[in-house]
């Protein structure tokens, strides 16, 4: 496997959240800059998973924008998969941290075991069926 296809090696360290966001990538194809609209497939508070077009390589420097917001942030590559139909899956790191970047509510940490999302257990008995009674006319 070359090293454009390696999968990034470190664990998650907050929430993916699947979600189609708009984003312009701005980088440096060869000598030449480029810039790309796209969209997000997951993001988290340290980046996103992106299609793009234009090829990269791992730690590519990039530069993401929020087209609401305008916000510019410095990122790099950390992971890319074969381009197929012309894109490539790309995950890009923001150089910190950057939760507010996307502007949407992440799940809270320790979602997956939270008890808030398990359904609470009945311990009504099940409701018994009567039939109802008509009064004749």
């Amino acid at each position: 496997m070359k090293d454009e296809e390696r999968q990034y090696p470190h664990p998650r360290r907050t929430h993916r959240v699947q979600i189609a966001i708009p984003v312009l990538v701005r980088g440096k194809s060869g000598n030449l800059p480029f810039e790309e609209a796209t969209q997000t497939i997951t993001v988290n508070a340290q980046g996103c998973m992106l299609h793009l077009s234009t090829r990269v390589v791992l730690n590519q420097q990039l530069s993401l924008v929020n087209p609401k917001t305008a916000e510019e942030l410095p990122s790099s590559v950390v992971s890319l998969s074969k381009h197929e139909a012309g894109k490539a899956h790309v995950g890009v790191a923001f150089s910190e941290p950057s939760p507010l970047f996307w502007r949407i509510s992440f799940p809270p940490d320790q979602w997956e075991s939270s008890s808030e999302r398990k359904r609470p257990e009945s311990t009504s008995s099940p409701i018994e069926e009567k039939p109802l009674l008509r009064k004749k006319s």
